[in-house]
């Protein structure tokens, strides 16, 4: 009795289970077997092409190298990083006197605000010790497209008091939200406008090659300084005037444990202290 319970309990599932197994047959044996095999091959490809292009992509900012090691340009003897709490504990005193291929460390740009309510959380500390340690300082901006500009650039002057020696206020524009062209490019002026008056200098603008050439690439800012963030290249693509250059966000220094972006600037020293704040402009604000 136990031997035939045991037998026609598993005869009694598979013939329950056959016409499923029939219909999953047939809905394969529709196709040949190339079609299939070359429509799964077709979606894994579609998926990691959607995933390099959205995330991977190499012109996306603070992607680690995942396409091998930075390409170090040739010719620029004034080098500079930037900087944020994502940076965590500095070692000034290691950091000031670190090299990046052979050539001292000149300035340092240092996150300061985000939006309307952000403030790095290490701003404050970095930007001390940046004077304290002899290094050229500016102070940047994360503009956030959805939120006003105006209370950004307002929100951005109430934390950051550039002095005479500092780079001019910079704003980073990397993200256009829901905004089109013409919104963002109104946005980003409003901002600028309002910082200029602000420090009687104009600000520097950060932005990716592609970005720039997708979303400001109007003459009107072309009258400000240019920070260009462009990896894994040889040289800077841009074609237009610049005047710093992030070429990765996978540098190495004395001082910093992780990664840390490197920059040059488009010029000999005196000319980066001659983009500085001046005392007499600043005295006027």
């Amino acid at each position: 009795m136990s031997k035939r319970k045991t037998t026609s309990t598993p005869r009694a599932t598979r013939i329950k289970r056959r016409p499923r197994q029939q219909k999953k047959n047939a809905a394969f044996r529709r196709y040949p077997w190339w079609v299939v095999t070359g429509g799964a091959v077709l979606s894994v490809a579609l998926w990691i092409f959607i995933f390099v292009r959205v995330f991977v992509n190499p012109f996306s900012f603070r992607w680690n190298a995942i396409y091998g090691e930075p390409v170090e340009p040739d010719g620029f003897e004034v080098r500079g990083i930037d900087i944020s709490h994502y940076q965590e504990t500095i070692d000034w005193s290691r950091l000031r006197n670190a090299q990046v291929k052979g050539q001292p460390l000149r300035f340092v740009m240092i996150k300061a605000t985000e939006g309307v309510s952000i403030i790095d959380e290490n701003f404050n500390e970095n930007f001390y010790q940046a004077r304290q340690n002899d290094l050229i300082r500016g102070a940047y901006h994360f503009f956030v497209p959805s939120e006003d500009p105006a209370r950004q650039a307002l929100f951005f002057m109430k934390q950051v008091h550039l002095e005479p020696g500092d780079l001019p206020p910079v704003l980073d524009v990397e993200k256009a939200g829901k905004l089109s062209t013409k919104e963002l490019q109104t946005a980003v002026r409003k901002w600028l406008g309002i910082v200029e008056k602000h420090y009687g200098v104009k600000p520097i603008i950060y932005t990716g090659y592609h970005f720039k050439l997708k979303y400001l690439n109007d003459a009107v800012f072309d009258a400000y300084p240019y920070w260009i963030a462009h990896y894994y290249v040889e040289q800077l693509e841009y074609k237009g005037p610049w005047s710093f250059w992030q070429y990765t966000d996978v540098g190495r220094i004395d001082g910093i444990r992780g990664y840390v972006d490197f920059n040059i600037f488009n010029g000999e020293l005196p000319q980066l202290y001659a983009l500085t704040i001046p005392s007499e402009e600043y005295s006027m604000q």
